[in-house]
């Protein structure tokens, strides 16, 4: 259970982590971080910068699916060995996602993009016999 909750930790952190490189391209822009209108100053990144937002981005997308399908097995007690590795492979894909699309290695961040989303419905999938 310990490895679950520190998976579903890591991303829940994992948006905020990846905020990083998005205000570092933010601060390179002239004129410095705008914190006054942040997104206003995202929108007009590009190359970089708007991969970092983009990844940003995605990681609350992704979130939205692990988290509950997670959660999901906690609760029906569905926590064994395959469930605990499903939750480290996402945490793995997701970050290989993130360096991917930062370094705009498109078939890598694809593949691992969708390896962390078929982990979220894998994680659902297997909670469902136990709720029924």
């Amino acid at each position: 259970m310990t490895l679950l909750l520190l998976c579903l930790f890591i991303a829940t952190l994992m948006p905020i982590l990846a905020k990083v490189p998005l205000a570092y391209a933010q601060n390179k822009q002239e004129g410095g971080y705008n914190n006054k209108e942040p997104r206003a100053q995202q929108a007009s990144l590009t190359g970089f910068g708007a991969r970092a937002r983009a990844a940003h981005e995605n990681c609350f997308e992704a979130l939205t699916m692990f988290a509950p399908g997670l959660l999901a097995c906690i609760a029906t007690n569905t926590t064994g060995p395959l469930i605990v590795n499903l939750a480290i492979t996402f945490v793995v894909a997701r970050t290989v996602y993130l360096f991917a699309y930062w370094f705009n290695i498109h078939l890598l961040r694809s593949s691992a993009w969708l390896v962390g989303f078929a982990v979220s419905l894998a994680l659902i999938y297997f909670a469902l016999p136990q709720s029924m």
